[in-house]
């Protein structure tokens, strides 16, 4: 029986127990079984195959034993009992005092239910032991599941509980395709601030745009006009007159960064993120994947292997423009920069998940599966693009020679000095992203289920065109500084938003959200790291292109003798 499928009267309909965990941890969850439930009577059933999405997200699907068939009520019956011995009662009572609760599946539906409650003193500990379950049916499918749990029991040692459930199947006017609607929460998602912010940030960005190209216009034109000015002299005046500005950095603006290799594995790796970021989004935008569990980290993953020529085109591209030889060696850092970082984190976290015993501890086969992906998907079309890329465009087709001797770097102001720049240069893309940030983060960390992709779109766009207006305007000041390296500036400066979200997801960690223990923490502190790692990538890459098109520009538009 395939799920989310059409049922026939009194075909048998299978109660999935997935995971229990404490509430204000959602990544740290066990089996069911782990806690000492006992299982319903009826056995035969198929094990369940999960998918990879699932299994990298702890998706742990085991048979409830609950004997429920389509459209035939089940009266309060007893499924089984429970020998409660010291140990049992230890477990239970720590379940409750830690406000575990589980969760169930019927027909892909989740449905939650909680453990047990203490009473007021938190002396007597209770567990519930009755399911009441409200199917609703629309024609032959299940549209609606609600779970009641009743039968309040004390747990007192050495004696023996009765767990029972009954079910109740009403018509429902539910159609199947929104079934999945009562779980969305439009007050949250949808709330006046979301709006606000984000007619915010694109306020923002009319501002800066029209900020970048009011100095641009005004100041290049300036520049030029210096610049043709001084062709007419004589070379008597010219020796004699003081020429300053980016015109003086001419033989060097194009002189290749300084670690190459690195530099364009990252610029790589930046562009392969943003593709995969805006065809998932633009998925996520058609089909509503959030009604099938995992289906948003398979599409991610495969998605991201798909792409994999995007960043062999950009990386070896760029490092065959920058005169670099080992461009092997470049395609192996670029295709595997990515995934090794990702890697050795859920590794990292996968040694915790163990040790604890949570169902997020990722099965070794999932892992194999994945290191094949890398070497045997990723790997091959990497190499397609790199090969693309160097014989595409990989000549360096610079508007001016690169003199032989690089020119001292002259003194500048402090607040000149490219570290300071970096520093400065994502506030404001932070700043047009932040209160997104906090939506995406609520419906990960908390559980609210994400479904505004456009937004999503809007503040990626939003994000983009912010980063290339900082980086244009920090390059201009740099190379009007006659300081000539402003590849890595613009990478970095566009970059350092990633710093900027990693210290508000502490504070978010902190004041948001009710979190504890090792395995919790490191879940959060870690997975954050990466997915700031990833963003920062993904702007230094878009405001390196974006600089890189503008310093060609400039230079192109200029004479030079």
């Amino acid at each position: 029986m395939a799920p989310s499928s059409e049922y026939h009267d009194k075909e048998e309909v299978v109660l999935w127990m997935n995971t229990v965990g404490p509430y204000h941890n959602r990544q740290e969850t066990y089996k069911y079984f782990s806690l000492p439930f006992c299982v319903g009577s009826k056995k035969s059933i198929s094990h369940y195959h999960e998918t990879l999405g699932e299994a990298l997200q702890g998706v742990e699907l085991e048979f409830s034993g609950l004997d429920i068939k389509f459209k035939d009520d089940v009266m309060p019956a007893t499924y089984c009992e429970i020998d409660l011995d010291k140990e049992k009662r230890d477990a239970f009572v720590y379940a409750i005092k830690n406000h575990y609760w589980y969760q169930m599946y019927i027909d892909d539906l989740p449905i939650w239910g909680i453990v047990g409650e203490a009473d007021e003193n938190g002396e007597d500990y209770y567990l519930w032991t009755y399911k009441k379950l409200e199917i609703g049916f629309n024609g032959n499918r299940i549209v609606d599941v609600n779970l009641t749990s009743e039968g309040k029991v004390k747990l007192v040692p050495n004696t023996k509980i009765q767990m029972s459930y009954s079910v109740k199947w009403k018509k429902s006017d539910v159609k199947f395709e929104d079934r999945f609607d009562k779980y969305l929460d439009p007050s949250f998602f949808q709330h006046r601030i979301h709006w606000f912010s984000i007619f915010n940030s694109f306020m923002m960005v009319i501002f800066l745009v029209g900020l970048v190209s009011m100095i641009l216009m005004r100041t290049l034109r300036k520049d030029y006009a210096r610049y043709s000015k001084e062709e007419e002299m004589d070379d008597m005046d010219r020796d004699l007159g003081d020429e300053y500005g980016w015109k003086q950095v001419h033989g060097d603006v194009f002189r290749p960064s300084s670690h190459p290799l690195i530099f364009s594995s990252l610029i790589g790796s930046g562009c392969q993120i943003f593709a995969v970021s805006l065809i998932v989004i633009i998925v996520a935008m058609i089909e509503d994947l959030y009604t099938e569990r995992g289906s948003m980290l398979s599409t991610a993953i495969f998605v991201y292997a798909a792409t994999s020529p995007v960043n062999g085109y950009f990386g070896g591209s760029l490092y065959a423009r920058q005169g670099g030889r080992r461009w092997i060696k470049q395609m192996f850092i670029g295709a595997f920069l990515i995934p090794a970082m990702v890697c050795g984190t859920a590794f990292f976290i996968n040694f915790i998940a163990i040790y604890y015993h949570a169902s997020r501890a990722i099965p070794f086969g999932t892992m194999v599966a994945v290191c094949c992906i890398c070497f045997f998907v990723i790997l091959p079309l990497n190499l397609v693009g790199t090969i693309l890329g160097r014989n595409l465009s990989g000549q360096p087709n610079f508007p001016c020679r690169v003199n032989a001797v690089p020119r001292p770097i002259p003194e500048k102001k402090w607040f000149m000095e490219p570290a300071v720049i970096v520093c400065l240069g994502g506030i404001l893309p932070f700043g047009s992203i932040f209160i997104e940030m906090y939506f995406i983060f609520t419906s990960f960390w908390a559980y609210k289920i994400y479904y505004v992709y456009g937004f999503m779109m809007l503040v990626l766009v939003i994000l983009c065109i912010v980063t290339v207006c900082v980086t244009i305007v920090c390059t201009y000041f740099l190379l009007n500084a006659e300081d000539y390296r402003w590849q890595w500036t613009s990478f970095l400066s566009a970059a350092s938003t990633a710093i900027y979200v990693y210290m508000y997801s502490f504070y978010y960690y902190f004041f948001k959200t009710k979190m504890y223990g090792l395995f919790q923490t490191s879940f959060y502190f870690g997975y954050m790291a990466v997915f700031s790692t990833a963003l920062g990538i993904m702007c230094g890459a878009i405001g390196y292109m974006g600089t890189s098109a503008f310093v060609r520009k400039i230079y192109t538009n200029v004479k030079i003798d």
